[in-house]
């Protein structure tokens, strides 16, 4: 679109205002329907890149072979105790699978049936060893509990067990860990305080490992994908039924929930968090600068219409443009806002002037679309070529946000040179009283011109220095350090990676086989980057005879200990009574005498369960449920670990076979590092460790290091693009490389500048604020092309005319719409106003002082017109 037919537009405009705001309006009105009919958004990190690169190609490869391996969501539950985990866990994965209404599967990696019983196979052979004989010593107290799992029956093991020392077949001291333990427990009953035992910890003995306090729950949720939070039924059902089992801090229980589709979810959240604020921040800002740029309240309400209008309509166009918006493509509000309000600001600036000079309304306009025509379809037109140059990459997030803000750039000028004009003409805004320019600015044009080539050296040295400290810029691609660190289900993963076993950096290679898989975890099991490789086969542990046999030697010995014939009948209160009684004499009567830390641990004991013999019947229930439900969890355990029997692959469950292996026969492999998983420099080494064996492996430290390859790549290729786009269109406007260079220098060196204030204040460069570099480049050359644009038209003395003021309040108004941003409670999007707010800063520099001093006196010398010219 030339300037002839920008003032055609405008021309038409201004004298059939009514029709054209009739005709806006109805198109306005149209959009917004579509809009609002037609919205969808995904938090989804993973479509921010083409599905069609290699290491995309692989990662669906993965996920098409084992899909119940997608869209997770993990349920951590942790207990004050083994058995309050286990108990918890077991209760919640029952729930959470009884509701089909919301949960595809649900399965528990490190419990079930199969770990119950086979689990202590997979611990080494001394450890096996370990835990047999400590099941054994501990028979004379296991009988009497299983015989009796009460109050009562744990009273009558002491005192059974106490038996052997009045006989000398047992000291005391052999009683003291169990004596030390209850007491605390009972102690804390009686005080009214929160109270756990774990008989697993009391039974456990150096050389076993340590019984674990967090178990994990893995659920598919069956996603809502109508609702911007498609997970969110299934968490919050998750939620419930933990607030029904009482899994909660008050009762010793914590559940955190994570994974990917809570992840996604609190993503979306925060987003949205304090959006409100941000937007009133952003529009009392706009309208401030907007007053300042205008002087005039019909002008601003004329100006924000255009946006509104422009805005919607941008998003309409955008929705039909690319289906659905991403975390990057939905910045082209502020994108549009900002670059938008430009065009806006340049018009009605310069309409100031001419009606300063005289003119009336509509002439005012026309004779400003005469001046702004060329510049305003030359700046549109690199604007729209700049971000159009992202389409042939592969970085889809920002090649979508260019379609939408290339689009939204013609938009935002025919929208600003047909309603803004019909606006104008209907609000009929009174002319301004005062200079539009800025005279005071005349000291600053006077020592540009005389220290030309001060200026010009300066920034040389600043361009210097920025490409000297380029090395240094830091770029951070984890997708998890663009979310709340804060939110809970970050947390619950920063939690979770604290554990090198559990954390999510883990590599999978998908493999023709299970031989074949083997053969890689094998080989990378031996490089120093990996910490351990699972395949099936892992599922089968070694050393099973041996093993076994003490687990045969510990059951025949426990069987009928663990699994008497008969089992007392619940005590009633009295018969607790009696049993804590009887146990406080036998204990009172052992110690006496003495004073070893084991006789004072028992008079302590007896003196505990004489108050709980004389408190209420509901104090000696909490003592039950305290020492007694554990009781249970402990001797179910031990019951399954005794009926461990030899692993194969045909014998392991089909859940776990599932996840290991394809139904086409693809088998899969695991693959975790050494290390702090956290630190990015090690996750590099691990990946480059792991696919120089298995090229094709994937998985989130894959996707990490690709994803950072292809975006880099993707401002590369489209970075060389846009500038021979724009350089071209700028040589056919102009037909003069000279000023080619002139329009385009500033924009390289804002670029360096901003790039140098990264490194010197420590931000990295991330997937959401790398958008600031195109929307530099389209501010950039916009600003640059006013300016060229005067000064081949023979203005001087630039920095005091209208031109400065409309760039600079343009400049603070698209800072205002970014600025905003650095407010989100969003650490991605903050960082993303971070850094435009650096770049605009950098512009604005580059535009008002190195563009004035680098095209020094208009052509034909120093005598040319003061600003502003007619272009």
């Amino acid at each position: 679109m030339g300037g002839a037919a920008i003032f055609r537009l405008v021309e038409l405009s201004a004298r059939r205002p009514w029709q054209l705001l009739l005709a806006c309006l109805l198109l306005a009105a149209g959009a917004g329907w579509f809009a609002a009919t037609h919205f969808e958004m995904t938090t989804n990190t993973s479509a921010l890149i083409s599905p069609d690169v290699d290491w995309r190609r692989n990662e669906a490869a993965l996920n098409k072979a084992f899909p119940q391996q997608t869209d997770a969501t993990l349920v951590i539950v942790d207990g004050k105790t083994p058995e309050l985990a286990e108990a918890s866990a077991a209760a919640l994965s029952a729930a959470l699978t009884a509701d089909t209404g919301q949960f595809r599967t649900v399965i528990r990696p490190d419990g079930g049936d199969y770990l119950a019983r086979n689990g202590i196979l997979f611990g080494l052979l001394a450890e096996v060893r370990a835990t047999t004989e400590a099941l054994i010593k501990a028979q004379p107290l296991l009988g009497p509990l299983a015989a009796d799992p009460s109050l009562r029956g744990i009273a009558s093991a002491v005192s059974t067990a106490l038996t052997g020392v009045e006989t000398g077949n047992a000291t005391l001291a052999d009683l003291d860990r169990p004596i030390v333990a209850i007491d605390a427990a009972l102690s804390r009953v009686i005080a009214g305080k929160s109270a756990y035992f774990s008989w697993q910890a009391l039974f456990a003995v150096g050389g076993a490992p340590a019984p674990p306090v967090r178990r994990l729950i893995l659920a598919q949720p069956k996603l809502d994908f109508s609702s911007l939070k498609p997970g969110e039924k299934a968490v919050d059902a998750i939620k419930a039924a933990a607030a029904r089992l009482h899994l909660d801090p008050a009762h010793g229980v914590r559940v955190q929930i994570t994974g990917d589709v809570p992840l996604a979810d609190e993503e979306f959240a925060t987003l949205e968090e304090n959006i409100g604020f941000v937007g009133l921040v952003m529009a009392l800002a706009m309208l401030v600068t907007l007053w300042f740029a205008t002087r005039s309240a019909k002008i601003v309400a004329a100006i924000l219409v255009t946006i509104v209008a422009g805005l919607v309509l941008t998003t309409a166009v955008g929705l039909a443009a690319v289906g659905t918006l991403n975390l990057i493509s939905v910045a082209f509000i502020p994108l549009f806002v900002g670059l938008g309000v430009d065009f806006g600001i340049q018009l009605s600036v310069r309409y100031n002037q001419e009606r300063l000079e005289g003119a009336g309304i509509v002439e005012a306009l026309e004779q400003a679309a005469v001046a702004l025509g060329t510049p305003l379809s030359l700046a549109a037109g690199a604007v729209f070529l700049g971000f159009g140059a992202f389409l042939p990459t592969d970085y889809v997030g920002i090649a979508e946000l260019g379609v939408i803000a290339g689009l939204g750039m013609v938009i935002a000028l025919l929208f600003s040179i047909t309603l803004l004009p019909a606006l104008i003409v209907l609000f009929g805004p009174s002319p301004p009283r005062r200079e539009v320019g800025f005279a005071a600015a005349a000291p600053v044009d006077r020592w540009l011109a005389r220290h030309r080539r001060t200026v010009l050296w300066a920034f040389g040295v600043s361009m210097l220095v920025s490409i000297a400290l380029l090395p240094l810029v830091r770029f951070d691609f984890n997708p998890l350090h663009l979310r709340d660190p804060d939110a809970p289900a970050m947390r619950s993963l920063a939690d979770l990676m604290r554990d090198p076993l559990r954390t999510p950096n883990t590599i999978s290679v998908l493999t023709a086989g299970p031989a074949e898989a083997n053969r890689i975890a094998e080989r990378a099991a031996a490089l120093p980057e990996v910490a351990q490789a699972i395949t099936l086969d892992s599922f089968i542990p070694d050393d099973q005879p041996a093993k076994l046999a003490l687990i045969a030697d510990a059951s025949l010995l426990l069987d009928l200990t663990l699994n008497p014939f008969d089992v007392a009948p619940p005590p009633s209160d009295a018969e607790i009574v009696a049993a804590l009684a009887d146990l406080r004499s036998k204990l009172t009567t052992v110690a006496a005498g003495r004073a070893d830390p084991p006789a004072r641990h028992a008079r302590a004991l007896a003196a505990t369960l004489g108050r709980l013999a004389e408190g209420s019947p509901a104090l000696r229930a909490r003592a039950s449920t305290v020492l007694v439900d554990p009781l249970v969890v402990m001797l179910d355990q031990t019951r399954a670990v005794l009926q461990a029997s030899a692993v194969t692959r045909d014998t392991l469950p089909p859940e776990i076979i599932a996840d290991w292996r394809a139904r086409d026969g693809r088998a899969r492999v695991q693959i975790f590092p050494k290390g702090d998983s956290n630190d990015n420099r090690v996750l590099a080494r691990f990946t480059a460790a792991v696919r120089s064996i298995a090229p094709k492996a994937t998985g989130l430290p894959v996707a990490t290091q690709e994803a950072a390859n292809t975006v880099a790549g993707a401002f590369v290729q489209a970075g060389v693009i846009a500038l021979a786009l724009v350089s071209a269109l700028l040589l056919i406007a102009l037909r003069d490389i000279r000023e080619v260079a002139f329009t385009l220098a500033p924009v390289v060196l804002s670029g360096f500048l901003t790039l140098a204030s990264c490194v010197l204040i420590g931000q990295p460069i991330n997937f959401a604020n790398i958008i600031a570099f195109p929307l530099l480049f389209g501010v950039g050359v916009a600003f640059h092309i006013y300016f060229v644009m005067a000064w081949r038209g023979g203005a001087t003395d630039l920095l005091q005319s209208s031109l400065a003021r409309a760039v600079l309040f343009s400049a603070l108004a698209t800072g205002s719409a970014f600025g905003a941003l650095w407010l989100s409670a969003h650490p991605g999007t903050a960082s993303m106003g971070k850094i435009l707010m650096i770049s605009l800063a950098w512009t604005l520099v580059c535009a008002l002082i190195f563009e004035p001093a680098l095209l020094g006196p208009p052509r034909g010398g120093a005598g040319g017109k003061k600003a502003p010219a007619k272009i």
